[in-house]
């Protein structure tokens, strides 16, 4: 494979080593969808920090946009060419990165996803993430405790984020479903569902104007919607926004995922009834930690016990606790939150 130059992307920073290192010249990078998601800025963060802790010289790269798949085979390419040891990536297309990976791992390097599993997940040599569909099915337990006897009659929309596809967007759609009672269809794909309580979906591209329309949409199809479910707190706030211009703020539930500091004050507002908090800060570390660890003496991280990749952890934010069902308030959540 021909690699392109570390120059041709533009974006890359490097963190100097500090203290001796755990092995002679490690190097790691971080490939992340954007540079400007409070996500990402936060697992760069995450990453940088563990990386100076353990004498690991770090490149980090990013896409220009969420979606940018060109980028980030680029990244790949220069990452190998540099002779690093490991490589952490939040794949922008989970399939279409497969080769490249493949390609990486034939030179050596451990790869690791991080927040999105590729397709398949054993593509890579490891996946450090939350159980999305468990962050799902939070918010829809809760919201299904929450609404009580209303549930088996609730109008639900549901703001995903992309045309369906294995993916993120996918597994947290269908936890919410199933957490709030839904038969699912087929688990992989969202909009295949039979329930009538479900008005439709509508995709939001995971930001406030995406949200805003998608709302608007569905409620044009029924105004009666009292169950919002959105792919995250971006689109939790487009969706808050256009159901109180419409004058139909007040009744209805909306949950999301995330737990950025902006959706956490949002729950403690109002705005969001519950969310579900993962912690990119935790995948990035970690993912360093293991890099180091495969430099030193080869090893490659386990799973968690039960699960095919190693779950960095999910909580429920409210401060309407439901029965059964364990979460923190927004106050603990702000202390925890990202962004």
């Amino acid at each position: 494979m021909k690699f392109a130059k570390a120059a041709l992307l533009g974006a890359a920073s490097l963190a100097l080593m500090s203290g001796a290192a755990l092995a002679e010249d490690v190097s790691a990078c971080l490939i992340t969808k954007t540079d400007t998601n409070p996500f990402f800025v936060k697992m760069k963060e995450g990453a940088t920090a563990k990386a100076q802790e353990l004498g690991v010289a770090l490149k980090t790269y990013a896409g220009k946009v969420d979606g940018d798949h060109e980028s980030q085979v680029a990244a790949i390419e220069a990452c190998v060419a540099d002779g690093a040891k490991g490589i952490l990536i939040t794949a922008s297309d989970t399939k279409a990165i497969v080769d490249s990976v493949k390609a990486a791992r034939e030179a050596g390097v451990l790869v690791i996803a991080l927040d999105t599993p590729l397709d398949p997940i054993d593509a890579a040599d490891a996946t450090f993430a939350t159980d999305n569909f468990k962050a799902g099915e939070l918010i829809g337990q809760w919201a299904k405790t929450t609404m009580g006897d209303a549930a088996a009659n609730a109008k639900i929309a549901l703001l995903d984020l992309a045309i369906s596809q294995p993916s993120v967007d996918v597994l947290r759609d269908q936890g919410f479903l199933k957490g709030f009672g839904v038969e699912l269809g087929d688990p992989n794909k969202w909009g295949d569902e039979s329930d009538p309580r479900i008005v439709g979906h509508e995709v939001t591209s995971g930001n406030e104007e995406g949200g805003l329309k998608a709302m608007e949409a569905l409620l044009a199809k029924d105004g009666d919607i009292n169950m919002v479910y959105t792919i995250n707190e971006p689109a939790a706030a487009g969706a808050y926004e256009a159901l109180k211009a419409a004058g139909k703020d007040s009744g209805v539930l909306i949950v999301s995922v995330d737990g950025g500091c902006p959706g956490v004050k949002d729950v403690k507002e109002g705005v969001i009834g519950a969310t579900s908090q993962q912690y990119p800060l935790l995948m990035a570390s970690k993912g360093i930690e293991a890099i180091a660890a495969f430099a030193k003496d080869g090893s490659k991280p386990a799973p968690t016990e039960g699960k095919d990749f190693f779950d960095t952890g999910v909580t429920l934010i409210t401060d309407k606790p439901a029965s059964g069902v364990d979460s923190i308030d927004s106050a603990k959540g702000l202390e925890l939150c990202w962004g």
